[in-house]
């Protein structure tokens, strides 16, 4: 008799339901598994078999055809293990198909029969919707639990699952997600504001940035901050929202990057130029997350931009624009969310002191044009802040200010700024300004007419694009956010210009 035991399998972040069909037939002993398995699933058949035994329990001395419907979706990972070995005990009468039937079951199985974690646990259990119960690794039983309306059972071993159905049950896991929210917003950062010197507008910038979720790039001389700032950045981005942080345990949870069962933080992933353009946008033969996707609603940080190969900068383009990247392949294409805030550092030329007031630029115009060449105009005009950032002075840099802004500081203008922004948009679907559409940008950026003459002014001057006028008004709203202004004011839109790099000239010397 065919019995069925239920599981699922992730493609991308989505996950299906799966039916592990067990049937022992007539043959000489063997266990086949058919379903598209990949080669961990192949595996599993000598996993499963010494898992059984050393368990204590019988194994079929004939052949066990296992069948992974639906059989034309794609099946990979260890996390089949479990539910192929309650199959096959049910088989042997070990179990009763009646007990197991409001059951889903997770996990790779040791040969002692151990129960070990797999990745993806969260949107497994999440594409198990309509299932009561669902049995998963002791380790991933946290993650699980994040998951509405499912009950959650952690076991060790294949004996305690066995046993959950007799005189032994396992205790149902449960987790507070606000608690895991609220440890995330008082997390010490190494970095901090207040031991950075001078360098006012970088400052601002960061800060408008980080309140509206807007790309920036930082140029200027070596050793004028900008990889400091940078770092300082993450201690002043909101805490996570509760679907971002659902969203971003999914991805990291996929990859096997979660370090505890709910993300907390906004991720900062400072990627080296010998990135290559896979490991940026994420591909491979089997479709894996990039930085991109890492980086989703979080911060991509690119230090020394310019060295970066044209061909890897230039595939940030389409991501930017539409917040996901869709890696397509000749049988399915996958789609991972990458709304995230790309900061960029870069030198002005290749020696790196290019408009410096002290030390003097010794690149030809060739070599600048070529280095600065790198970074396309496309490129550039989806960057909403460029700004230079200026050697420091002496008297900046052996000043002492111990009334200096912290980042908590920025960081309290940053959040209420955000708070202000989810409110406006709770029914659009959005979160942030950075994300505004062109609908959108009409009904929450209107300007006045003193606007209307600074923007027709700017238009003629820099002979603004579509996608850079939109950009500007995105950022004064964000700007007038801060402010705490529900109009956006001629002062906002000039504010807005200053951040803005239009000739190869502002990006030495504004």
């Amino acid at each position: 008799m065919v019995n069925k035991v239920i599981t699922a399998a992730v493609i991308g972040l989505k996950a299906y339901k799966v039916d592990v069909e067990v049937d022992v037939v007539n043959s000489l002993p063997k266990i086949a598994i058919v379903g598209l398995p990949d080669t961990a699933i192949n595996e599993a058949r000598d996993r499963v078999r010494s898992a059984v035994k050393n368990s204590g329990y019988t194994f079929p001395a004939k052949k066990v055809v296992v069948n992974l419907a639906p059989a034309d979706l794609k099946k990979e990972g260890s996390n089949f293990d479990l539910p192929i070995a309650m199959g096959i005990l049910v088989e042997e009468e070990v179990l009763d198909t009646e007990k197991i039937k409001d059951y889903a079951f997770i996990g790779e199985l040791s040969l002692d029969g151990a129960i070990r974690p797999v990745n993806g646990v969260l949107p497994l259990v999440t594409g198990l919707r309509g299932v009561k119960n669902v049995i998963v690794p002791a380790k991933n039983a946290a993650e699980a639990a994040l998951v509405e309306g499912i009950t959650v059972f952690g076991a060790q071993d294949l004996n305690e699952v066995v046993n959950h159905f007799f005189e032994c049950p396992i205790k149902p896991t449960a987790v507070n997600i606000q608690e895991y929210l609220q440890s995330g917003g008082t997390a010490d950062y190494v970095y901090d504001f207040k031991d950075v010197k001078g360098q006012q507008k970088a400052r601002r910038a960061l800060e408008i940035a980080a309140a509206g979720a807007h790309n920036l790039l930082m140029t200027g001389s070596p050793g004028s901050g900008k990889t400091l700032m940078a770092k300082c950045f993450a201690s002043i981005l909101p805490p996570l929202e509760l679907s971002e942080a659902l969203e971003l345990t999914k991805i990291y949870s996929i990859c096997g990057l979660l370090e505890k069962p709910l993300m907390t933080q906004r991720p900062f992933r400072a990627v080296h130029h010998t990135a290559s353009p896979n490991g940026i946008i994420g591909g491979g033969t089997v479709p894996k997350p990039g930085e991109i996707t890492l980086a989703h609603r979080g911060v991509l940080f690119l230090d020394e931009m310019a060295e970066f190969p044209r061909n890897v900068l230039e595939v940030l383009r389409q991501p930017i624009e539409d917040g996901e990247i869709v890696i397509s392949r000749t049988k399915h294409s996958i789609r991972y969310p990458a709304k995230f805030m790309l900061l960029g550092a870069m030198n002005p030329c290749p020696c790196g002191f290019l408009g410096d007031k002290e030390k003097h630029c010794t690149c030809s115009d060739f070599q600048v044009d070529r280095y600065l060449a790198r970074l396309s105009g496309p490129l550039l005009d989806r960057i909403d802040l460029q700004i230079n950032v200026p050697r420091l002075t002496s008297e900046e840099l052996l000043s002492l200010n111990p009334e200096a802004e912290t980042s908590a500081q920025i960081r309290k203008r940053v959040v209420d700024a955000r708070k202000i922004q989810a409110q406006r948009y709770a029914n659009d679907g959005i979160l942030t300004n950075s994300e505004l559409t062109p609908k959108l940008i009409k009904k929450y950026c209107r300007i006045d007419g003193a606007g209307e003459e600074v923007m027709k002014t700017a238009a003629a001057k820099y002979r603004l694009s579509g996608r850079r006028y939109d950009r500007i008004l995105k950022l004064a709203r964000t700007i007038a956010d801060l402010d705490g202004s529900e109009c956006i004011t001629q002062m906002h839109l000039m504010q807005a210009l200053q951040y803005r790099m239009f000739e190869k000239e502002s990006l030495l010397y504004n």
